[in-house]
């Protein structure tokens, strides 16, 4: 390498680490070879984002893209060869192997990690697969499409001692916003909690779209993969590359529509103030309207109410005031509350993966990759988020009161427990 070329790489990996934010750097990443290998299983509109995040991490090697799209996963090929490329100084680069089937990246024993960004029905199966390969796992949330699914993952990745992130990047990004309130819920400030809202949209539905033609390079078959047969349809899986979030997310065959898509935020960030994110509610109460969408009740076993409908984000109503928080907002009454009655260290601190020293939901997840650490949204967090999704869909379906036990993760009711978990097709298994 002559001298331009050393500096303007060395000054590139620079940039790139004070993008990254405070993740430490050892000697030994200088090697290429020690860096984390990571390989992409699902590479549509979020997947792309999600390891362009990663990617320009300097502890980071990007070496397989997946997708049952040919389109797609060249796609994800050629922006990280490109990539590559550009920071190394070397036009022919060409690190990255494309795979249509999920199980060939997860056998491929110089891969480190994986990020499994795929349709939720499609979450469980690779997850559990890469633990027992030993792969650390970065999923994007709801991490599960039942609660069956989930706690497979979480005992999982426990058992093989891998890293897990979920993809719930609230509580580690928007300038500290979100844990900012929970810490001031958390530590009283509003009073004891009467309520909480969570400002999202729809329970899902049964797919009846009609059946299309497959477009070529499309596998359809394995696009459905564990889940029931039917017909291809191009709101399920658009074609080629897109640049839109696909709306597969209403099904129940997939998803658990605007109730877990969002929901796995705000629920989130929810339990993140109430100070449980290992357990859940012990009673769910329907709306008095048997059409209504919004209005379900999840009562902890405190009393506390958290409550599916509101103002967009989540808002906590305490016997002192009243907090709530979104993307673009964090809203406090009595607005004086922060400076009369400031967090200190006296205080319960919440994790700081963001905010103050701008260190990444993605970073946070490679940072305790190299330390072998846990993650601010790990395996049971995302689990116990997926699950209030699950069981506000299920109450919804069934419209009656339910009794739910958190930690058996059964309901007093036999319909409402075979609703726990999905028959898979064919011989697809979490095993």
């Amino acid at each position: 390498m002559n001298r331009r070329n050393f500096v303007r790489q060395t000054t590139a990996t620079t940039l790139l680490t004070t993008a990254a934010g405070a993740v430490s750097i050892s000697k030994a990443q200088d090697n290429p070879n020690d860096r984390i290998t990571i390989g992409v299983i699902g590479v549509g509109k979020q997947g792309v984002s999600d390891f362009t995040k990663a990617m320009r991490m300097p502890q980071t090697q990007m070496v397989a893209m997946c997708d049952v799209v040919a389109e797609r996963k060249e796609n994800g090929k050629k922006i990280a060869n490109d990539f590559y490329a550009k920071l190394n100084n070397q036009p022919d680069y060409d690190g990255i192997s494309v795979h249509e089937d999920f199980r060939e990246v997860i056998a491929n024993e110089k891969i480190d990690a994986v990020m499994v960004v795929t349709p939720d029905h499609w979450h469980a199966i690779p997850v559990v697969a890469a633990a027992k390969a030993g792969k650390d796992i970065y999923c994007e949330k709801p991490i599960s499409r039942t609660i069956e699914e989930g706690r497979a993952m979480v005992n999982a990745v426990q058992a093989n001692k891998v890293v897990f992130q979920t993809g719930s990047q609230q509580r580690s990004e928007y300038d500290g916003k979100f844990r900012i309130a929970a810490e001031l819920v958390r530590n009283g400030r509003i009073g004891d909690i009467i309520s909480v809202n969570i400002g999202i949209g729809d329970p899902n539905v049964p797919c009846d779209l009609p059946t299309e033609a497959i477009p070529k390079g499309t596998n359809w078959d394995l696009w459905l993969g564990p889940a029931q047969e039917r017909g291809y349809n191009e709101i399920l899986c658009p074609k080629a590359v897109h640049t839109h979030f696909p709306a597969w997310r209403r099904y129940r065959e997939y998803a658990g529509g605007s109730v877990a898509d969002f929901g796995a935020h705000h629920y989130d960030i929810a339990q993140w103030g109430l100070g449980t994110d290992d357990t859940g509610p012990v009673k769910i109460v329907p709306p008095a309207d048997p059409e209504a969408k919004r209005g379900m009740r999840l009562i902890y076993e405190n009393g506390v109410e958290m409550i599916h409908g509101g103002p967009g984000g989540t808002t906590w109503i305490g016997t002192k005031g009243i907090i709530t928080v979104d993307r673009g907002r964090l809203e406090i009454i009595p607005g004086d509350l922060r400076e009369k009655s400031p967090i200190t260290d006296k205080d319960i601190r919440l994790e700081n993966a963001g905010g103050r020293n701008g260190v990444s939901h993605m970073a946070n997840w490679i940072s305790n990759v190299k330390s072998r650490g846990k993650c601010i949204c790990h395996e049971e967090v995302g689990h116990r988020t997926a699950s209030l999704c699950h069981i506000t869909n299920i109450a919804y379906q069934l419209d009656r009161e339910l009794a739910w036990d958190p930690k058996t993760e059964k309901f007093d009711d036999a319909e409402a427990n075979k609703m726990v978990a999905q028959e898979m097709r064919g011989d697809w298994k979490l095993s």
